[in-house]
């Protein structure tokens, strides 16, 4: 019987909770630190169960000792990014949060596979893998599964499509100097860059690069997380149904694309070990700065957290 514990019982944590025990994909425990959160969320979605046909338990805690055993943890506590509000402004907010996390996860959860959801999502992925010290196949972050299905999205309102007919790949930092690859984004097997017009593809590459500042603004309390709960529940279940299934992530990335030593959004092999593999794509000189840069960034933030 699978188990998936998730760290967080705000929004992103509910209705993460909602959806896996919907889909009947595993037993979920759900943890936070604020005192009846996680047990009455935990307890109306219980209540769902006769009305929705499933019978898996979910739990509600504040004790890490009950995520013992667990396949999967899935950490999204942390603060949400408010208007005018840079990721890299919840960074040592975050940073304490996370770490103090991570170390709960290694004691009580060792052979789990971590998925990490919290923003900065690059910065407190290194963060993470740091703090448990699991091995690099064991963390993953969820935000290149996101960009992408909000590219896909944008292309296929451009195109007049079916959402579910495209595969779009975005690489890089989950934030600002995230790297849209269009050229390796697909409609039914097609090229993007062979539907969408110059001017189409340089608006769905400003607009997927912007889309989540765009819904902090329009929520003008809180952010995303329909689109967040679902992109973890993509990698959840190529996990737990070890499907091997290519999907951006990010995860440690040493001596490939250049880089050393960093987690990074890329495309990864994603399965029941975890990031089984990392999938090196060719990129332009232009795409290879950019992702250098992206990196720089993060190595930049970690150095500050560490003096």
């Amino acid at each position: 019987m699978s188990k998936v514990a998730i760290i967080g019982a705000g929004n992103v944590g509910g209705t993460l909770a909602q959806r896996i025990a919907e889909a009947d994909l595993a037993d979920v425990v759900l943890l936070d630190v604020a005192e009846g959160v996680a047990q009455g969320k935990a307890f109306d979605l219980a209540d769902a169960r006769q009305l929705i046909g499933h019978d898996r338990l979910v739990i509600g805690t504040k004790d890490y000792t009950d995520i013992s055993d667990a396949d999967i943890v899935v950490v999204t506590a942390g603060l949400a990014r408010q208007p005018g509000m840079t990721r890299e402004d919840l960074l040592k907010k975050n940073t304490a949060i996370v770490s103090e996390i991570s170390v709960e996860v290694s004691r009580h959860a060792a052979q789990a596979i971590l998925i990490m959801v919290t923003n900065p999502l690059d910065v407190l992925t290194n963060i993470a893998l740091l703090k448990t010290g699991f091995e690099p196949r064991q963390v993953v972050g969820m935000g290149g599964v996101l960009d992408a299905s909000r590219c896909a999205n944008l292309i296929a309102e451009a195109l007049g499509v079916s959402a579910a007919t495209v595969q779009a790949m975005v690489i890089g930092a989950h934030g600002e100097n995230m790297l849209p690859l269009l050229r390796y984004s697909t409609v039914s097997g097609i090229p993007a860059t062979e539907l969408l017009t110059p001017e189409q593809q340089q608006r769905v590459i400003s607009e997927t690069t912007q889309r989540g500042a765009r819904i902090v603004a329009s929520l003008g309390k809180g952010s995303a997380y329909y689109a967040p709960s679902a992109a973890a529940l993509t990698m959840i279940k190529a996990i737990l149904h070890d499907e091997q299934k290519i999907l951006p992530c990010c995860a440690m990335v040493d001596d490939v694309y250049g880089l050393e030593d960093v987690c990074i959004g890329v495309p990864v092999q994603l399965g029941m070990q975890g990031v089984e593999e990392i999938i090196e794509l060719e990129l332009t000189d232009e795409e290879q700065s950019k992702l250098q840069e992206a990196a720089k960034g993060i190595k930049s933030a970690l150095v500050m957290i560490h003096g």
